[in-house]
């Protein structure tokens, strides 16, 4: 019996394991250039980090984060009247009791219905200002917020170590895989060399 001939698919699975292993860890490694052999070997996420760090910037600014959308969702009359509650509370609030510690003499003139009606004047007055004054808020974040530079910036200054850790915590499972489905198809091989070797032996 020819024990390296049935050896050859373990052999493979293993040389298949370890390619994809070794193509995986490529993605991060070296983090510095190294030339060996006058060929420069370099991780791709090292090499490309600026370019992803633009973008990923890119993306989160008009894809996934748009003021524009901040601004129509945050001054959406429903989102108004959920917050209606609170401004009513604080506002009856001001006027019962700040209003009482901060102007005692006026306050001793305003009796509830005036509380009422003054209440009523504001929450009005302050439900047709909101989604303006959120619209111009969100504005002027805009110009003074430049969120694809603050991702870039963001991301650019990554240590290598970081951003191979964030990437690790995130798809771990499908290098696992990639390295599985390296074996597997090593092994597959293997076992056809041994086939054709021993039908034409």
């Amino acid at each position: 019996m020819n024990y390296a001939l049935l050896a050859l698919p373990l052999l493979s699975a293993f040389i298949g394991w370890l390619t994809n292993l070794l193509a995986i860890k490529m993605l991060f490694h070296p983090k510095n250039p190294v030339r060996v052999f006058g060929i420069t070997f370099h991780g791709i996420f090292p090499k490309r980090q600026q370019q992803f760090a633009q973008k990923l910037g890119k993306l989160v600014s008009e894809e996934l984060l748009s003021f524009d959308e901040i601004a129509s969702t945050i001054s959406n009359p429903e989102n108004v009247e959920r917050l209606k509650p609170l401004i009513e509370k604080h506002i009856d609030q001001f006027l019962r009791e700040k209003l009482a510690a901060e102007m005692p003499i006026i306050s001793a003139f305003v009796g509830e219905k005036t509380i009422s009606k003054l209440k009523g004047l504001f929450m009005a007055e302050l439900t047709a200002l909101f989604p303006d004054l959120m619209q111009q808020y969100a504005g002027e974040l805009k110009e003074k917020l430049d969120l694809e530079k603050l991702v870039v910036d963001k991301v650019s200054a990554f240590s290598s170590d970081k951003l191979e850790s964030i990437l690790f915590s995130i798809m771990a499972r499908e290098f696992k895989f990639v390295e599985l489905v390296g074996a597997i198809l090593g092994f597959l091989i293997g076992l056809l060399q041994v086939g054709l070797t021993l039908a034409f032996a």
